[in-house]
């Protein structure tokens, strides 16, 4: 079965671990950092990162964008979301389909 990980905060990410999930608890970019390369060296198939660390990690999740493992998704902490993944999700499809069809209008 594939590893997934959640790296965020405490409070954040505390809830992951009840369904299962592998939780790193982290509140700084560099630390967060080096938690995503250590779970790329050990085999993560997917890691959840919430979107503040995300924004704070853009250098190393540009370093896995062309690999297919680990697949890095932001979340939404705590303080609710900052829009970041949807706008990931629509800038994908959009890339892939050629048009925006997520768009409400």
């Amino acid at each position: 079965m594939a590893k997934i990980g959640v790296i965020g905060d405490r409070d954040s990410v505390l809830l992951f671990k009840a369904v299962g999930l592998d939780v790193f608890f982290e509140d700084e970019g560099e630390r967060a950092n080096r938690t995503l390369h250590r779970l790329a060296r050990e085999g993560y198939a997917a890691v959840f990162v919430t979107e503040k660390l995300f924004a704070a990690c853009a250098e190393t999740i540009e370093e896995f964008k062309g690999q297919a493992y680990p697949a890095i998704i932001p979340i939404p902490d705590n303080q609710g979301s900052r829009g970041l993944g949807e706008r990931m999700l629509r800038q994908n499809m959009e890339k892939a389909v050629g048009m925006d069809i997520l768009s409400n209008g």
